[in-house]
């Protein structure tokens, strides 16, 4: 029997139930459904375009448009107005929604480490994470200096304020400086400056040093799980069963979606993302390694919770709880498609 035979006998048993399920409703009128990514098309979004592409939404009774983000798009306003029904966000964004008393819950987390790194030159003498305090520079966004940086600071001795620049999305500056580190994202900037400078960087994983934020999360209105649970069900399994495929299974079509979406994107990229989301544990690890992909546990979730509290990016009154709810994850839909 074949690889791709074997593969495709265990997602088929794997998720019988859930296709049967899925199969009543193909069967009549398709729920319509639009889902906001966070940027532009790419890998790191592959199983909701896996899902779109080899009809696995369509058999759950699932008509999904996937509108995807990018620096001028505004998805997660347009979730919070319901002008579309799901959205890619992270935990850090439930907190804060939570705080704000907006009614949006995360439903599923398909990313079990966050794809955050910083990158060092490979002759800069850092042979580990705690090393980058030695560097007098880092070029970071806004963003990242006041929740991770404020993080490390807290939790490694060294990091300081001082080594802070701003990241302007070229890496040129990080190049050029061999004294320097540069955040990215796994996935996608060490790929970025191997193939610009020749050289590969030496990259460390956020959430591999103990800042494990849940990412690329499945967000939803509080009403739409009250009122629609079955549909919120039927598409987070859908995603599920479509991101065990685009892992493992035949993703050409996937990917063909994704460069019309993205016409920059390139093949290479892709091939490389994919290869980076497997090795890295980025979508299966921890949690959703016994229970399945977009496993969410209230565990993982205080763990961050109180980090984040103690260096005070999130205030101990909070209750972290209505941020998410547990209750259409950590069931094992497709993980006998896992390989």
């Amino acid at each position: 029997m074949t690889t791709m035979t074997q593969f495709l006998v265990r997602l088929l048993a794997s998720a019988a139930v859930a296709l049967t399920a899925g199969a009543a409703f193909a069967q009549t009128k398709l729920d319509a459904v639009t889902f906001g990514t966070n940027w532009l098309a790419q890998a790191e979004h592959g199983g909701y375009y896996q899902a779109l592409a080899d009809g696995t939404y369509k058999k759950f009774g699932l008509d999904v448009t996937i509108r995807q983000g990018g620096p001028q798009a505004a998805n997660r306003n347009l979730l919070i107005a319901g002008k579309i029904d799901f959205y890619m966000g992270g935990t850090l964004g439930s907190f804060d929604a939570v705080k704000q008393g907006i009614p949006v819950v995360t439903v599923a987390a398909i990313f079990q480490k966050d794809p955050q790194v910083l990158m060092a030159h490979p002759d800069a003498g850092v042979e580990t994470f705690a090393d980058l305090a030695k560097l007098p520079t880092i070029f970071m966004g806004k963003e990242g200096y006041i929740t991770y940086f404020t993080w490390m600071k807290a939790n490694y001795k060294g990091f300081n304020d001082g080594q802070f620049k701003p990241y302007q999305f070229n890496p040129a500056p990080f190049i050029a400086d061999a004294k320097s580190a540069q955040q990215g994202y796994i996935t996608s900037e060490p790929f970025e400056v191997t193939k610009q400078a020749g050289w590969s960087p030496k990259a460390f994983l956020l959430a591999d040093q103990g800042y494990n934020p849940y990412s690329t999360t499945i967000e939803t209105q509080s009403k739409m799980v009250k009122e629609k649970p079955e549909l919120v069900q039927r598409f987070v399994d859908a995603t599920i069963i479509g991101w065990y495929t685009y892992l493992n299974g035949d993703n050409a079509a996937a990917n063909r979606m994704i460069k019309q979406d993205n016409p920059d994107m390139t093949d290479e990229q892709i091939a490389y993302s994919i290869r980076t989301m497997k090795s890295a544990g980025m979508v299966i690890s921890g949690d959703a390694e016994t229970k399945g992909i977009g496993c969410m546990t209230e565990a993982h979730y205080k763990d961050f919770f109180d980090k984040m509290v103690a260096i005070g990016i999130v205030d101990a009154s909070l209750d972290y709880r209505n941020a998410y709810t547990t209750q259409f994850v950590c069931k094992g839909v497709g993980m006998g498609s896992k390989g």
